[in-house]
């Protein structure tokens, strides 16, 4: 068996990192706040890629710390770290030779984000995972979600219509061949061992790209579990809805499911859970969400998920100059100190 099977049943908690262009927005544009979802706003206010661009050249977050944040983790007794790699806007937060809106090349930070927090996990013993959007890519004019654009959505539209309005013009094997597929080669290549690749959003990808994209991750990283999030049934654990917990275990008993709707249990041959959980009401950080969940809620959200058996993976979403916001530390250390005394 897989050594990452045995720890991951066992590990119960982590910390899932947003962060990214849209971090400098903070939840606002022209005066106007975004949805819940900070890290949706160029979508939710259809900011031109021209515009949004330039964001990167303002990206100088000098108050970022890898191995604080990862001491953090550590003392909150989390057992991983996963980070966005490359989110929505298609802005890579890793020195990409693929293409270069990335945070090495198109910003004065100039400093591979992905590298850092890769080091310092595998210095301080965490285990470390990447998140990547394999679908929706707002940057390319044949990034996904075209075709779902019936369905709700966090922003406006899933795909970038307002650059790129004809959809008859598009074709997503294009963004998948030239972009998608070699990024994911490069984060599975370049960053030492990688314990979980975490998807998301599947709303394009064919079956045979779902299954060329967990090959590549297996034959690159032969140890990393991969998430369900992946579509078309592509996958080693299983990722609930956000924020998603079970009612009673009932529910993880299904086996007729939707294998791209990324909310709701899916069968799990190796028995493995997550759930992603937000802190307040956004991923990426919002400086007007201020609405933080309680130490206390923090603490029993967590437990009642590890009482199913599923991993609680619980997001920061790092403020402009890199640092964890003062309200998420200072409840998760609280969560932290509470579950201790639950032991004692």
């Amino acid at each position: 068996m897989n050594d990452n099977v045995t720890w991951f049943k066992h590990a119960k908690y982590g910390m899932m990192i947003h962060w990214g262009l849209y971090s400098l927005l903070a939840g606002e544009y022209r005066g106007e706040s975004s949805s819940a979802y900070a890290e949706w706003i160029q979508s939710k206010f259809q900011i031109p890629n021209a515009e949004y661009g330039k964001l990167a050249t303002a990206f100088n977050p000098l108050y970022f710390d890898a191995d604080q944040i990862v001491a953090l983790a550590k003392k909150c007794g989390m057992q991983y770290l996963v980070v966005t790699t490359k989110h929505h806007d298609g802005f890579a937060m890793y020195h990409s030779q693929v293409d270069s809106y990335n945070v090495y090349d198109a910003t004065p930070f100039h400093r591979d984000v992905i590298a850092e927090l890769a080091q310092a996990c595998h210095r301080a013993g965490l285990k470390f995972g990447l998140y990547y959007s394999q679908d929706l890519d707002w940057h390319e004019p044949d990034g996904g979600g075209y075709k779902s654009n019936d369905l709700e959505t966090a922003g406006t539209t899933w795909d970038n219509s307002w650059d790129f309005p004809d959809e008859t013009q598009k074709d997503f094997d294009r963004c998948f061949n030239r972009k998608i597929l070699p990024q994911i080669k490069e984060i599975m290549t370049n960053y030492g061992d990688i314990a979980t690749a975490w998807f998301d959003v599947p709303m394009t990808l064919s079956e045979a790209q779902s299954q060329t994209i967990y090959d590549t991750v297996r034959t690159l990283q032969p140890n990393c579990l991969i998430n369900s999030r992946l579509g078309n049934g592509k996958y080693d654990f299983v990722s609930l809805g956000d924020n998603e917990i079970p009612k009673d275990k009932a529910a993880m008993t299904q086996t007729d499911v939707d294998y791209n709707d990324i909310t709701g249990f899916k069968p799990s041959p190796l028995g493995l859970y997550e759930t992603a959980g937000t802190i307040n009401d956004s991923w990426g950080f919002s400086y007007h969400d201020q609405n933080w969940k309680t130490p206390r809620t923090l603490f029993r959200y967590k437990q009642h998920l590890n009482d199913f058996g599923i991993n609680c993976l619980l997001n920061v979403g790092l403020d402009p100059l890199g640092r964890v916001p003062m309200m998420a530390e200072e409840n998760l250390l609280a969560a932290k100190a509470l579950e201790d005394e639950a032991k004692d």
